[in-house]
């Protein structure tokens, strides 16, 4: 990825870089060596509307999707505690929706023990706003959903690595690859979320993007890539983390969280005590302290022109009980 392709930006701690003194944040990140692991945002469940045109910076919010109806959509699906996306295959897209004929739309839910896909579509981007978002409409899909970030619009990162990721994915998996909206995490692009269990993954164009995908059908993580479980906190993903790294259990159902506890303290001295079941079963438990610091400050996106700091985890203790 070339940064002298791209328009420069500022950078932490100084003025407006010149073009050669400039990078992708995703390059950046990766020379920080920044952590993927409890990276991922929240999800719990999730509307996803097919749009199959160019994408505006806020996707169902900004033309060529109708911005009043793109409000009104947003908001409703907001409201109902769902998370929205926008979806396209991968390819080349049509500048205009008048192309677009139907629209298809998924209700995805993410939470641990209700995990499922439910299709639907409609004829008109308006009966959009007629979909029932309870989970009860549209048919119950057994396939798994691989939702690649490649927003341009929002950050040029996702569309070079994003767009990458989501050809090769493609190749393996057509039915079940999509490309999506802004998911969050740009300096970790490539991203993408393995739907229905919402599963985060960051830089998988570092690596084999459909082995990654594979592993998830067969109900494995790789952590190497992994940012975390959508429907998880972030103490309880940090966790996670520590614990299949100590055990090398890779399993997805593997550590379940059976509670967290904050210490109540901001800043420095925060700390966390999540306990997860452990290996093995028989009603043994890990208990896995954590100490939350924010990180020095850094540019989070390719346009972000002020640094800000983001949150971080430390391992203090991990045992079994």
């Amino acid at each position: 990825m070339s940064a002298t392709a791209l328009p420069a930006t500022g950078l932490p701690g100084a003025g407006p870089a010149s073009p050669e003194e400039w990078a992708p944040c995703s390059d950046r990140s990766r020379e920080r060596d920044d952590p993927l692991f409890a990276t991922g945002s929240r999800g719990l469940q999730w509307f996803l509307v097919e749009v199959s045109s160019g994408w505006g910076k806020r996707a169902l919010l900004d033309p060529p999707f109708d911005a009043e109806l793109g409000r009104a959509l947003v908001t409703r699906i907001e409201s109902a505690g769902l998370r929205p996306l926008a979806i396209r295959r991968t390819g080349r897209h049509p500048s205009r929706l008048e192309a677009q004929t139907s629209w298809r739309w998924a209700f995805v839910d993410s939470r641990p023990g209700h995990e499922g896909i439910r299709w639907g579509e409609v004829d008109s981007p308006e009966k959009l706003l007629e979909v029932p978002l309870d989970g009860t409409a549209g048919r119950a899909s057994d396939r798994p959903l691989f939702a690649v970030c490649a927003h341009g619009r929002h950050d040029r990162c996702c569309a070079v690595r994003g767009r990458q990721v989501a050809t090769v994915l493609a190749e393996a998996y057509p039915e079940e690859t999509w490309e999506c909206s802004h998911l969050g995490g740009d300096r970790f692009a490539g991203t993408m979320v393995l739907f229905p269990h919402g599963l985060y993954y960051g830089r998988v164009d570092d690596g084999d993007a459909a082995a990654v995908a594979t592993a998830y059908t067969e109900g494995r993580v790789v952590e190497e890539f992994y940012r975390g479980r959508s429907a998880l906190t972030h103490p309880v993903q940090a966790a996670q983390h520590f614990a299949r790294t100590a055990f090398g259990d890779d399993r997805l159902d593997a550590f379940a969280p059976l509670d967290e506890h904050w210490n109540g303290v901001e800043g420095p001295g925060a700390r966390w005590t999540v306990r997860l079941a452990a290996p093995g079963g028989g009603g043994a438990t890990l208990s896995v302290e954590l100490a939350e610091h924010l990180s020095a400050p850094l540019l989070s996106t390719c346009d972000t022109t002020r640094p800000g700091q983001v949150r971080q985890w430390a391992l203090v203790d991990l045992r079994e009980e």
